[in-house]
């Protein structure tokens, strides 16, 4: 009876944690069931699938992929999703202990697999905060993919691709929505060209963590950089806010970028001392909950990045 017992408060637990957790957010009411984990992930699923799917999004507004803890219902959707779009990378190591030793192999797609990946790096005047990899750890990724357009129409056309396995019955449709955010994502693309074509100068320097190496790389941009992208939450060292804003002056820089959810105190520092401006640049690897309500979509957080990036390079 003991035995009985503690095996029925245990379910209970399990019920009640499941019930009490933070709902996942959802977007859509079609039968195709698409779990996501990061907001690109997020936007570019609900673009794609529109009507036919149902988009869940795991990780909640404002926060962290790679500590986020996933809750019993979070695991109970991964069990019945028709596909999990993820991010892919060290981020999302928790994602391996959900995978491993299920009953269904879980369809899975990782962004980071569908173009070709960069190591982190470190330039000059950045302050590393992560130990060096082990030997037998392989290479470190930069994760945020999708900070290029370019890469976003990859991710976009290998998504459709799967979403077609999945339900051969949407094709059309999931092509259609495609060709239709293709026509947006190039156009996004051939703006940020321009801008940086028509830019007075073609470097950017991020007093913050920079995760926009895909992005810098695309554009032919060079960069400076407080902490690599992958980095925790640190206090920059008075020799790397020195270095910053020298830069600032030796290039006369007009603006120094920083990211979402940013305290934006080393910018500030800069700021004070050299004049300079200070524009944000969205990472969109997640948005708060309040631009979450409102719609928001990569789209339009890549078009107000084109905006300061033209004034940054002015």
């Amino acid at each position: 009876m003991r035995k009985c017992l503690a095996a029925l408060l245990a379910a209970a637990l399990l019920l009640c944690l499941a019930g009490c957790a933070q709902q996942p957010v959802q977007s859509g009411t079609g039968g195709l069931e698409i779990v996501t984990t990061v907001f690109p992930a997020y936007d570019f699923a609900r673009q794609i699938a529109g009507e036919r799917g149902t988009v869940t999004l795991l990780v909640p507004p404002g926060s962290e992929s790679h500590s986020y803890e996933p809750t019993p219902r979070d695991v109970l959707r991964l069990e019945n999703c028709a596909l999990l779009f993820c991010n892919g990378g060290e981020s999302e190591a928790w994602l391996e202990k959900i995978l491993e030793g299920r009953d269904r192999e879980i369809p899975t797609l990782a962004m980071l697999d569908c173009v070709q990946a960069l190591e982190e790096e470190t330039v000059e005047g950045m302050q590393r905060v992560y130990e060096e990899p082990e030997e037998d750890e392989g290479p470190e990724y930069d994760e945020h993919v999708w900070t290029s357009p370019a890469n976003a129409l990859l991710i976009c056309q290998a998504l459709c691709g799967r979403l077609c396995e999945a339900d051969p019955a949407g094709a059309e449709v999931y092509r259609a929505n495609l060709a239709a955010y293709e026509e947006k994502l190039e156009a996004l693309d051939r703006a940020f060209r321009e801008a940086v074509a028509d830019g007075r100068r073609d470097t950017v320097i991020f007093a913050d963590r920079f995760p926009a190496r895909y992005f810098t790389e695309e554009y032919g941009l060079r960069y400076y950089a407080a902490f690599p992208g992958c980095a925790d939450d640190a206090e920059p060292s008075a020799r790397t806010v020195a270095f910053l804003i020298d830069k600032v002056r030796q290039e006369e820089i007009p603006a120094v970028f920083t990211i979402e959810f940013s305290n934006g105190k080393m910018a500030r520092v800069i700021a004070e001392d050299t004049g300079c401006k200070i524009l944000s640049f969205h990472s969109c690897h997640n948005v708060s909950a309040r631009e979450l309500e409102e719609g928001v979509s990569y789209l339009e957080l890549m078009e107000n990045n084109l905006r300061n990036l033209k004034e940054a390079l002015a």
